[in-house]
């Protein structure tokens, strides 16, 4: 009796350690929602409006350098001078304004922060609800940078989240 007891304790003692883990494919989420294409869409469109201006930027200042080279001949030094720092001043502007949309904080990434961070957040909330619901210590997310060389699809919890969001098949069974 003693022994049945002491490995029914063992076993609840143990099972109580053990970690239940998940994974979700955000990737996979993330095009099964329609404001995730839409934001998708608008930072596209903004960002080659941004490079087409980059481009026409840099002609501007092709078209100066080789107006100074077809020119040089007939310019004074001082001329010659001042062409010179008006193309570095167009490069120096280039630079920035790559720098002001492209670069860290740039328009780019806040506006990408604005539209799609929104759209992250209910996915972290609706899988903070699965992890909770399935008693999970851990949710990997198979689209990150975890490589991952096997998944066991019965620990896949991609489709428990879309139901959360309110995005399942409704004609899918949810494994488990």
């Amino acid at each position: 009796m003693r022994i049945l007891a002491t490995i029914v304790f063992v076993l609840v003692a143990s099972s109580s350690f053990a970690q239940r883990f998940g994974y979700i494919d955000t990737d996979y989420i993330l095009k099964k929602i329609p404001e995730f294409k839409k934001a998708e869409d608008e930072i596209n469109q903004l960002s080659q409006a941004w490079e087409a201006e980059v481009r026409e930027m840099s002609k501007n200042i092709d078209g100066m350098v080789a107006s100074l080279k077809a020119e040089q001949v007939l310019l004074t030094d001082d001329m010659k001078r001042e062409r010179e720092l008006a193309i570095q001043k167009k490069e120096n502007e280039l630079k920035e304004y790559q720098k002001k949309v492209f670069g860290f904080e740039g328009l780019y990434f806040l506006k990408e922060q604005e539209l799609i961070k929104p759209i992250l957040d209910k996915i972290w909330d609706a899988a903070d609800k699965v992890a909770k619901q399935n008693n999970l210590a851990i949710v990997f997310d198979k689209a990150g940078q975890l490589v991952m060389i096997y998944t066991d699809p019965r620990y896949d919890y991609t489709e428990f989240v879309l139901e959360a969001l309110g995005l399942g098949d409704p004609n899918d069974t949810v494994k488990n």
